[in-house]
């Protein structure tokens, strides 16, 4: 069974940062990639960022220059930089493995971004 638990999130000024971590309970290089998602209240799941087991990455257009995504095999774990956070971007933050056979999620963490 994975896991993957996500965390790091809170309640931060506009401007701010923060990093979030995602950890699998399973060796992530075996993940074909990893993927952030997240969901503001009232509004779909949408993707957020998305890394495969080669390294390249994608970023939801709107997001691009203010978000980072990075893995540390090492670890078993994916991160999200945020930089220059907005108050739309509250939402709850969400893991996403993509297995061969399956996809996985986290149970979320939440970010509030206060103005």
């Amino acid at each position: 069974q994975v896991q993957l638990v996500e965390s790091g999130g809170g309640l931060v000024q506009a401007g701010g940062s923060l990093r979030l971590s995602c950890a699998a309970s399973v060796r992530i290089s075996s993940m074909n990639a990893m993927a952030w998602y997240r969901q503001a209240p009232g509004k779909q799941r949408g993707f957020v960022a998305r890394i495969t087991s080669g390294g390249p990455t994608t970023y939801a257009e709107s997001l691009k220059g203010r978000f980072t995504i990075s893995r540390d095999n090492t670890k078993n774990t994916v991160y999200l930089q945020m930089n220059s956070l907005k108050p739309e971007d509250t939402a709850v933050y969400y893991c996403k493995g993509e297995a061969p056979y399956s996809d996985y999620w986290g149970q979320g963490t939440q970010v509030t971004v206060s103005s």
